[in-house]
């Protein structure tokens, strides 16, 4: 979108609106746990999102290497990452990654709550953030699924229609699927989360989502490495949501 001699990248506009969201409602939810912790969400979040946005883009870039090293690929496409293209499994390992180094050095000069404490006030705020962040990609008509007919479904310009679908106009909005989803489980997740164990509501949120996310990579119909017929972000969700799953009971044990 241009205004004047200023182009906005509608992607990257909805990618920082979530993460204005995730840091306001994460704020929130952490100093109802820790009053005098001001400031300390944001202050994460300086090191957190960018180290986070670059384990995204390097985890799409790893997994869908034909679009930028393949025939026709252009390698310093990977930098645009304003055109979509970021893999949620990487962003939040290594926007953990980032989150927990600056925490630990936050906690040397304030008394602060378990690490575990403050992913779970950020669990709902980041789903809001994926939510808005798939809207992104209606802006760049992607990340859409098997042709449909019905009320909701996705009218795609022959253009940006896959190879073997051009004779079809209308697909599936899979990235409303999962911002729905996404928003689901944050309401969940903050009206049901109050009274369980430290780490467990960010452990939902991570099994409950991978859970969803297989759902959803099952009718997707853009190009994707294959591992025994299935894509590969489906053996990653079934991974995921196993890991989760076994940390969420061991979580519980403790809790207990």
């Amino acid at each position: 979108m241009e205004l004047g001699p200023i182009t906005f990248h509608l992607y990257a506009l909805c990618i920082i609106a979530g993460i204005a969201i995730a840091i306001w409602l994460g704020d929130k939810r952490f100093r109802a746990q820790a009053p005098d912790a001001k400031s300390v969400v944001s202050e994460v979040a300086i090191t957190a999102v960018p180290v986070g946005i670059i384990g995204g883009r390097i985890y799409h870039v790893i997994t869908s290497p034909d679009a930028y090293f393949g025939s026709g690929g252009n390698p310093v496409d990977a930098f645009k990452i304003w055109e979509g293209g970021l893999g949620i499994w990487g962003a939040i390992s290594l926007g953990v990654v980032g989150a927990w180094l600056r925490y630990r050095q936050l906690a040397k000069r304030m008394e602060l709550p378990n690490f575990a404490l403050f992913l779970d006030s950020l669990a709902p705020g980041i789903l809001f953030a994926q939510a808005i962040g798939r809207f992104g990609n209606w802006f760049n008509i992607e990340l859409f699924g098997k042709p449909l007919q019905a009320p909701w479904a996705l009218e795609v310009p022959v253009q940006y229609r896959p190879s073997g679908y051009s004779s079809f106009e209308t697909f599936h909005p899979t990235f409303l699927y999962e911002a729905l989803w996404c928003a689901l489980l944050a309401f969940a997740l903050i009206k049901f989360g109050k009274h369980l164990a430290p780490g467990q509501v960010f452990s939902i949120y991570v099994m409950v989502y991978s859970i969803g996310r297989l759902a959803i990579e099952s009718i997707r119909i853009d190009s994707a490495h294959t591992i025994a017929g299935l894509r590969l972000n489906i053996w990653v969700s079934v991974l995921v949501a196993i890991a989760a799953a076994v940390t969420l009971r061991a979580q519980s044990r403790k809790g207990q």
